[in-house]
């Protein structure tokens, strides 16, 4: 993590094949200067614009991905503080309905704070992560959404 030294990590950005875990992040963020944790867990849901969804494959550039939201959680702690701690995991593979795809946690001092910090990565995640979703329908059908390009348009 840059510009953090391996004894006060205060920042945790990664992908991962497992399931993903709360408990780890409210763990990372535990600090007890901190009076506030503010959590999103995002999860599969079971429809979509009206089609029945069954799993969701994510396909996820690993080390773009690490780097973007460490990029997120430096431009996080310059606006909300560099006391902050923050988790942010996205999961890849493919899950089933209800399983959670990505958890993002954030801890400050107050809760002011962490909630702003947290809805900011969490949006950022969804505008700049290179992670691509393809939904599984009941019909067995499935679809690749629009997602992140890795070249934008000219």
């Amino acid at each position: 993590m840059r510009g953090l030294t391996v004894a006060d990590v205060r920042v945790h950005a990664g992908t991962q094949e497992g399931v993903l875990s709360i408990d780890e992040a409210l763990a990372h963020c535990a600090a007890p200067e901190h009076g506030a944790a503010a959590l999103f867990a995002g999860r599969v849901r079971n429809l979509n614009d009206g089609r029945a969804v069954t799993a969701v494959s994510y396909d996820v550039h690993r080390a773009l991905c690490v780097r973007t939201f460490e990029a997120m959680a430096d431009e996080t702690l310059a606006r909300w503080g560099a006391d902050l701690r923050i988790w942010i995991v996205h999961r890849q593979g493919r899950l089933d309905v209800g399983e959670a795809s990505v958890v993002v946690a954030v801890s400050s001092g107050h809760r002011e704070a962490a909630f702003a910090a947290l809805r900011y990565l969490v949006e950022e995640m969804k505008k700049r992560a290179p992670v691509w979703k393809q939904e599984h329908y009941v019909d067995g059908d499935s679809e690749w959404l629009p997602g992140h390009a890795l070249v934008p348009d000219a």
